[in-house]
């Protein structure tokens, strides 16, 4: 997951922004599949995160390190001021309960 902290009142502009982006995802390797997820809007900004599911850790690390990873992330510029700072990655493991 990439946690964006998004300006407040910018929120659909962030969303439109992901829905034109030239994904890939879908003839990679272990991609499972994607979200955006939106929290509630703050007074000073509005968490959005973007979650993917892969098979492995492996195979999303394979992407990570991958030219298609490197052409996405090269041509994906947001409007200045969007982001109020670079995403926050974070990764999780299924664990079986």
């Amino acid at each position: 997951m990439n946690r964006f902290r998004i300006s407040p009142g910018r929120e659909e502009e962030f969303v439109e922004v992901w829905r034109r982006r030239d994904s890939t995802l879908d003839g990679v390797a272990g991609f499972v599949s994607f979200r955006l997820l939106q929290g509630a809007r703050g007074e000073s900004e509005t968490i959005v995160i973007s979650h993917s599911e892969w098979t492995s850790r492996q195979a999303f690390e394979d992407w990570t390190n991958s030219e298609s990873f490197t052409k996405a992330h090269r041509r994906g510029r947001t409007p200045e001021g969007l982001v109020l700072s670079h995403p926050e990655f974070e990764g999780y493991e299924v664990t079986d309960v």
